[in-house]
């Protein structure tokens, strides 16, 4: 006759029960969804400007095909300084600051030369325009 005996209450078990643990993850996952859906944005303070903003007399086109238009004439890079100490002269160097509309698709390097050749006429002040313009028109 064979003897057994019963396991013993004492064995570790050496398995994890995750289940708990899921249906907690499962119950905060479904309430933040919830409160992701019934929350709404903030109301966002509507902002004033009390400064005066000064218009620049210096506006700088570059298209996509790397034109340049400033102000009214057309040029190439290479022609750019001399557009800009005719327009300096024009104003009687009142402007230290020029706004540049490039196109998204515009060269870099062709941003970079206008700024030089605007920087040695003593406009060191520069603003990049958020819209772009197809053409030399202006944007609106």
């Amino acid at each position: 006759m064979a003897v057994s005996t019963a396991a013993s209450d004492e064995d570790v078990m050496s398995t994890i029960n995750i289940t708990p643990f899921t249906d907690v993850l499962l119950v905060l996952l479904i309430i933040f969804i919830i409160l992701a859906s019934v929350t709404k944005e903030p109301n966002l303070p509507q902002a004033h400007n009390t400064d005066k903003v000064k218009d620049s007399q210096i506006i700088v086109y570059i298209n996509d095909k790397d034109q340049v238009q400033i102000g009214a004439t057309q040029t190439d890079i290479a022609g750019a300084p001399q557009v800009f100490h005719e327009l300096q002269d024009q104003t009687n160097h009142i402007y230290t600051s020029v706004i540049i509309k490039a196109d998204p698709h515009s060269s870099y390097g062709v941003i970079l030369q206008v700024m030089d050749a605007a920087k040695k006429e003593n406009l060191t002040n520069f603003g990049l325009a958020n819209k772009s313009c197809a053409s030399f028109t202006p944007c609106k």
